[in-house]
């Protein structure tokens, strides 16, 4: 086994370990990262390979880039030290590529002409290659941690390391950037950020030529996010005015357009997900989801709560055809509780996924009355991650679970009902300064 190290962006630390795991899984490589420190920008990890290296990290979001560990130290001496003892093996290997160095730092700077000094300081390598700037053979990086305390400036590393950059990350290549909302050709009030959908995918173990399915599906950003990975995206909503966009030029297919991924876009449909038209034996390898909670609108579902009101609707005829199976009907809709919800979607999931296929969906918690036995529970899924993004008094939490075989037996449990969980919407509106019992 070798060893590498990760450098991370300080960006939702508490998915890191849940991303590059099922990243990991995903292309069937064991990776140990249990001693992951969140609050530690790099993580030593031991791999097999650089090939095993470069398939982790070169779709990751939270993660920078993964080099190849040749020493460590907290002083440049010692960090020299140990390059010389433990990699004085590899300095042959490299003799004659061209090459550059690198510096990537954390909470901490160096002029160029500092750089220039660190370099010279590595002339033991006795590296003959060409230097070169553009496309290197090999890059070289020292890697440098820096501890700030209030306002001052740190000015020495408390932490080095030095290694063989072997892959950047999909971060690094400016991903986030390229699916920046604001940049979005087809955007809405419940369009989800462009880097949790992405993170979402990839722990969702969304891949090429794999059905992708947002029951949900908005203005598309989940599906969106699963074509960047080469997912096949089908959605669908109940809404028909998300579906069909503000215009020919402006809705979920431009989106598709506007990335270049349309061969990835299957469809979308206004569907009401408790009716779900899909048919049962149209394989889905992962759905990825961002239920309507309530916050920005109504959780509805189609139905009407007066049965004596329904009768009425289904006796009424236009131009001599009953007016529920016209085309241009459109469906009465009633309020719909998010425990009964997201029962249906567990049940969606456990019917529908194939063995070691994954949910992957957003819930909402309020702060001051959650605990773990609210979370529901389908006896065929395990639930591997609950991950939080917490704000003032309220977090949501991504929830994935991975459909199991016949051998396994969890539980089957509605935890929002069980345990008598009111009406989050109506909380949030008060401010939750009303407890849920």
């Amino acid at each position: 086994m070798r060893e590498y190290i990760i450098a991370f962006a300080q960006a939702y630390p508490n998915f890191r370990q849940a991303e590059l795991e099922s990243l990991a899984d995903y292309h069937g490589i064991k990776l140990d990262i249990s001693h992951h420190d969140e609050t530690n920008p790099f993580l030593i990890v031991k791999l097999n390979n650089d090939e095993e290296a470069r398939k982790i990290l070169e779709r990751s979001i939270l993660a920078k880039g993964i080099y190849e560990l040749w020493g460590q130290g907290s002083t440049y001496e010692d960090l020299h030290e140990d390059v010389q003892k433990r990699s004085r093996d590899k300095f042959e290997d490299y003799k004659q590529v061209s090459f550059k160095f690198d510096f990537v730092t954390y909470m901490g700077s160096r002029s160029n002409r500092q750089k220039c000094e660190i370099i010279e300081s590595f002339s033991y390598l006795a590296f003959e290659g060409p230097i070169r700037m553009k496309n290197p053979d090999v890059i070289f990086s020292v890697l440098e941690e820096y501890h700030v305390s209030g306002n001052e400036k740190a000015t020495t590393p408390i932490n080095l390391w030095f290694g063989r950059e072997i892959q950047l990350s999909a971060r690094s290549a400016n991903v986030l950037d390229k699916y920046d909302l604001k940049r979005r050709k087809y955007i809405g009030t419940t369009s989800f950020d462009a880097e949790l959908s992405l993170v979402s995918c990839n722990i969702g173990q969304v891949g090429p030529g794999k059905i992708v399915y947002d029951p949900f599906t908005g203005t598309g950003s989940f599906l969106v996010a699963a074509a960047n990975f080469g997912g096949l995206a089908l959605g669908s909503d109940i809404d028909a005015r998300m579906i069909k966009g503000k215009s020919e030029q402006c809705n979920i297919k431009s989106n598709f357009k506007q990335y270049n991924t349309s061969l990835n876009f299957i469809d979308a449909l206004t569907m009401d997900f408790t009716n779900n038209a899909v048919r049962s034996d149209f394989v889905i390898n992962t759905i990825v989801c961002d239920p309507p909670y309530g916050v920005r609108e109504g959780l509805k579902v189609c139905g009407i709560n007066n049965p004596e009101k329904a009768a009425r609707r289904e006796k009424v005829i236009i131009d001599g055809e009953k007016a529920h199976l016209r085309k241009d009907y459109i469906p009465p809709k009633k309020a719909y509780e998010l425990s009964n919800l997201l029962e249906d979607l567990l049940n969606f999931a456990a019917f529908r996924l194939p063995v070691g296929g994954r949910l992957a969906f957003w819930m909402p918690t309020a702060n001051d009355d959650f605990q773990v036995h609210n979370l529901p529970q389908h006896e065929k899924l395990e639930l591997v991650y609950n991950l939080e993004q917490e704000f003032n008094k309220w977090s949501r939490r991504l929830l994935v679970y991975v459909k199991r075989g016949d051998d396994y037996k969890g539980e089957t449990v509605n935890g929002l009902k069980v345990n008598h969980i009111k009406n989050f919407r109506e909380r949030y509106f008060k401010g939750f300064s009303q407890k849920s019992r």
